[in-house]
């Protein structure tokens, strides 16, 4: 097996900066009593060694953990992905802690270097920022890192994705299959990999079959007015769409808000399922991801990486499916 990377400890540092362990210890908790000249080499001595306080330790000392535990019924409820992740590590005998970043980067970067230093064992991330340099020095220190639904740019970290493009191709075909011509996009903030990545596919798609591409693309945030204007743009004029393929099942559910009783009148091809795909009529086709398997194989990534830190990076494509339902096999209707 190969040995993790050993993270620097205050005795490393007491040692580069020649000083007692005592007085490392009250420069990292900003004792004020530390004269100026020996805080300022303990601090030369903590960039050099790129020392990391570990919280396990600052809280055995204050009898705090500084973590709270939530047993509520389903945390993960909203999330299929988190749950199958939780089970995959139950299964595994691991504990996971999750947190929700709420698609914010400032807040992205706040849970995971809290989780850093927390020392968890591995971290599966669902990355939203698109600067993750701040990881490169907890990747070299030994950090087992999984990136889930999307990989982490400009880093090489083990990734988990669904086919994305594979999943619009199919929509969009079966729709044209069952008589479209005029399909519109409502997606997501393609700041967002997935989002851009599905798209760009569907953009691909539409040019080969010969339609209109940009004025049939809507994507931005998650927000009901951005929504609207979407589907209102998408239905309207001469020539309307007479189908739809949405990004997520968020938007598949503002949509069909929007769309309300003339939801018959309009197929539509969803990406992501739910559980309220089943309550609607007609049902909501869908373009499936496997979330037990995405689940799954990122904790299988995260142990084998903690197991074996200097092993290859794996990049997991998992398949998507087509689940027909009703919504996505209604005819165009002129």
């Amino acid at each position: 097996m190969t040995r993790r990377p050993r993270r620097p400890t205050m005795v490393d540092v007491a040692r580069e900066a020649g000083v007692a362990l005592r007085t490392v210890s009250r420069v990292v908790n900003d004792d004020a009593t530390v004269g100026a000249e020996l805080a300022e080499r303990v601090r030369a001595a903590i960039a050099a060694l790129d020392y990391r306080p570990d919280e396990r330790a600052r809280h055995l000392r204050l009898g705090v953990t500084g973590t709270l535990g939530a047993a509520v019924r389903q945390l993960s409820h909203v999330n299929p992905v988190l749950r199958a992740v939780e089970r995959a590590a139950r299964a595994a005998g691991l504990m996971v802690l999750a947190a929700s970043t709420e698609d914010d980067e400032v807040l992205e970067r706040h849970v995971v270097e809290s989780m850093c230093r927390r020392r968890f064992d591995g971290i599966i991330l669902e990355p939203i920022g698109e600067d993750h340099g701040y990881l490169l020095p907890e990747l070299a220190a030994g950090l087992s890192l999984v990136a889930v639904d999307r990989p982490v740019l400009g880093l090489d970290v083990d990734c988990v994705i669904s086919d994305n493009v594979a999943g619009i191709r199919t929509a969009f075909a079966h729709l044209v299959a069952h008589g479209h011509d005029r399909v519109a996009y409502i997606g997501d903030d393609e700041r967002i990999y997935t989002a851009h990545e599905r798209a760009t596919a569907f953009r691909a798609c539409a040019a080969a079959h010969g339609g209109p591409v940009d004025a049939m693309v809507h994507t931005g945030r998650i927000e009901p007015g951005r929504i609207t204007s979407a589907v209102r743009a998408a239905l309207a004029g001469p020539a309307p769409a007479t189908a739809i393929v949405t990004g997520n099942a968020s938007i598949s559910v503002e949509v069909l808000r929007r769309l309300g009783a003339d939801s018959r009148k309009v197929a539509i091809v969803g990406f992501d399922d739910s559980e309220l795909a089943t309550l609607l009529r007609p049902d909501l086709t869908v373009v499936a991801q496997d979330d037990t398997a995405i689940g799954g194989t990122a904790i299988d990534l995260l142990r084998a990486r903690i197991a074996d830190p200097a092993r290859p990076v794996s990049r997991v494509t998992v398949p998507v499916e087509l689940v027909r339902r009703g919504s996505g096999e209604l005819p165009p209707i002129s």
